[in-house]
């Protein structure tokens, strides 16, 4: 399924630390943390103090931190990934399958 990348709400938010593009946020600027909730997704790699931008609702390109079916809900894991839902706050669905860690897939944000 090719991107449609269909955000509605982007913001742009100061990073508290570097950051890489399409991570898990949240509204401090800092990586969420696995399991918990998350602001949105960023759209590109910022320094520590740089203002990036932040996909909040609709759709978004994200990094699988682990193979993710098409229609899953997912949740934040490690690093910012998304990884299928098991015990943590659910904050997306997939909208295409990721097959190993490090694959970029489009999901639904699923605002908290």
């Amino acid at each position: 399924m090719p991107s449609q990348n269909i955000a509605i709400l982007t913001l742009s938010i100061a990073a508290a630390a570097a950051l890489s593009p399409h991570r898990f946020v949240t509204a401090a600027g800092a990586v969420a943390s696995a399991g918990g909730n998350a602001l949105g997704v960023t759209r590109s790699e910022a320094d520590t103090g740089d203002m990036t931008p932040v996909d909040v609702l609709g759709t978004t390109r994200v990094t699988a931190g682990a193979a993710i079916t098409a229609g899953a809900a997912v949740q934040v894991g490690s690093d910012g990934k998304a990884i299928t839902l098991a015990a943590g706050e659910k904050v997306g669905r997939a909208l295409e399958a990721a097959g190993a860690d490090g694959d970029l897939i489009e999901i639904v944000l699923i605002p908290n």
